[in-house]
């Protein structure tokens, strides 16, 4: 009798994972609270992020997810604040002359180092691209002691050639070619500060970014960051240039070659920066589904979706008289972790072999601190962690017959993943080039850098390309998903009551589904041969 037993057992299993289904009722529900005025954008050290963290540990013990060992849902990481105050000043001495850029208008720049008061005269040096990666056979920095030096790079990659048309990915940005890379480079350098050239094209955003950035408060985790890091708008970096004898133009062609050294100018800077700062006290939110296997149940999954934004501007409705300040963060980040949320209600009923984890990141728009913190000191060990499934504003605009999955080519999860799909009747989004950096600015990158297999499920939202092969009006559907770049990041992003949730559950449901795929099989997701992430020892 022992086979059928086991055979009615194995097909009651399946028979209860069919019904996991992921409801819209409780989707929507945690979405239209998450991103009410009540929560006030959720912003990080702001009193709309508490309530956030209120609410989600909360329903995260009404869903029936345990607590951590201490018997809470929270973990707490320091982070502090830091806000250039108007006294502070960056001057340039070239060519017995002083320029003075204009702090918003010509240039941007901070602390990260906690230090209220930094002061310094240092010499500047041109370091390219600022890259060192001994897999590209590239070194912009050659050996020289660049300690105490002002560095000034240029923002994203080497470009592509006619004979190296997959250098540095090719078309698509790599981490080194982004900003936050930039500044750890230059603090492992030793530098006393380093500035960015800003232009549109290789920063893939207009100068009001950076300057938006900088003219309000920033966030670091606590610990060692770069006394003065920041932006230099591209005409004021020419003239700078110019008076200290160089062409800057002539000075990138350089830089787009293996031969480049760093280029002393004839100049020196003087940094006069008062920060107003603060440390605050901030929480990722986390609950567990353990595991049902005696041995997998050590190894986990975690579902990971990051409940800030970016909260309220009272200076903002002050300045400019707007009647609106609240960045209410519906699709960035309140569809996430609202899915999250709906998700976890399922889990608890369905164990899988391996535990699940349901984690909340704090501080991802602020250059995921919640995420990094936990690789840090992280909840259950990072050689035991199968994947992060990570998701990051969400399809709002109705079905599709496809499901996006860029970065998971980058492991065995895009196998996995295509199994689930066919399963759901879906078909893989195609991969397209990542030209802004999409993989590196969301918190599964977090765990990818910690060894982890991970990548964002879900949407073209985040590449703002529009993609997807909508199920009903594919034209005029994909048009509205693009439209949403004029929300991104702004007011305007708020919660509708009638939008059509289909895809946002369709998206739930297939990282839910992926999870168990996962949780379930007898082998760990490993990295492909050659991916760089691969070389993390976990």
């Amino acid at each position: 009798m022992r086979f059928p037993f086991v055979l009615a057992a194995s097909l009651f299993s399946t028979a209860a994972l069919a019904q996991a289904l992921v409801a819209e009722a409780p989707l929507r529900a945690h979405l239209s609270f998450l991103a009410d005025d009540l929560l006030e954008g959720r912003g990080t050290g702001q009193r709309g992020g508490d309530l956030a963290v209120r609410y989600l540990e909360t329903q995260a013990a009404v869903a029936g997810l345990q607590p951590l060992k201490d018997g809470t849902y929270r973990q707490a990481l320091t982070i502090v604040g830091s806000k250039a105050l108007p006294s502070s000043t960056v001057t340039f001495s070239v060519g017995g002359k002083t320029l003075a850029p204009a702090f918003g208008k010509d240039i941007v720049f901070g602390a990260s180092n906690g230090q209220q008061k930094v002061a310094f005269d240092a010499p500047i040096v041109f370091v390219g691209y600022g890259i060192g990666a001994a897999e590209e056979n590239w070194d912009d920095f050659k050996g020289v002691d660049l300690k105490g030096k002002l560095l000034i790079m240029l923002v994203n990659d080497p470009q592509p050639t006619v004979a190296e048309p997959q250098r540095f990915a090719g078309k698509s940005l790599t981490y080194y070619g982004r900003w936050v890379y930039k500044y750890e480079e230059a603090l492992r350098q030793g530098a006393a500060g380093v500035l960015l050239i800003h232009t549109t094209a290789s920063a893939s955003y207009p100068w009001s970014v950076p300057a938006n950035g900088f003219g309000h408060e920033r966030f670091s985790l606590a610990g060692a960051g770069n006394a003065m890091e920041g932006w230099l708008q591209e005409d004021m970096a020419r003239t700078l240039f110019q008076q200290a004898g160089q062409d800057l133009d002539a000075l990138r062609a350089q830089a787009e070659t293996r031969q480049f050294r760093p280029v002393a100018l004839d100049a020196t800077v003087k940094v006069q920066l008062d920060s107003q700062i603060r440390s605050i006290e901030q929480f990722n939110v986390a609950g567990i589904v353990p595991g049902t296997d005696p041995k997998l149940k050590d190894e986990a999954v975690i579902y990971s979706a990051h409940w800030d934004h970016l909260g309220k501007d009272d200076e903002g409705k002050q300045r400019a008289g707007q009647s609106d300040h609240i960045y209410n963060g519906a699709i960035d980040n309140a569809s996430g972790a609202a899915a999250l949320l709906a998700m976890a209600q399922v889990a608890v009923k369905q164990p899988a072999r391996r535990t699940q984890i349901f984690l909340w990141p704090a501080g991802e728009e602020t250059g995921m601190l919640g995420s990094t913190a936990y690789t840090r000191a992280p909840l259950w060990p990072l050689a035991k962690t199968a994947a992060d499934l990570n998701l990051d504003s969400m399809n709002f605009v109705g079905k599709t017959h496809d499901i996006g999955v860029a970065g998971a080519e980058r492991s065995s999860l895009y196998a996995s993943a295509a199994k689930v799909a066919k399963r759901m009747g879906l078909r893989l989004a195609p991969t397209i080039p990542d030209l802004s950096g999409a993989f590196y600015r969301a918190d599964h990158f977090a765990f990818a850098k910690a060894g982890v297999p991970a990548f964002n499920v879900g949407s073209a939202v985040f590449s703002g390309d529009g993609s997807f092969d909508f199920v009903k009006h594919p034209k005029a559907s994909s048009e509205r998903l693009v439209a949403f770049k004029n929300d991104y990041h702004q007011v305007t992003d708020e919660y509708h009551p009638s939008w059509d949730l289909s895809g946002m559950l369709q998206q739930a449901q297939f990282t839910l589904n992926l999870g168990y795929e996962v949780a379930n099989d007898k082998n760990l997701p490993t990295w492909n041969k050659g991916e760089a992430f691969g070389k993390v020892k976990r």
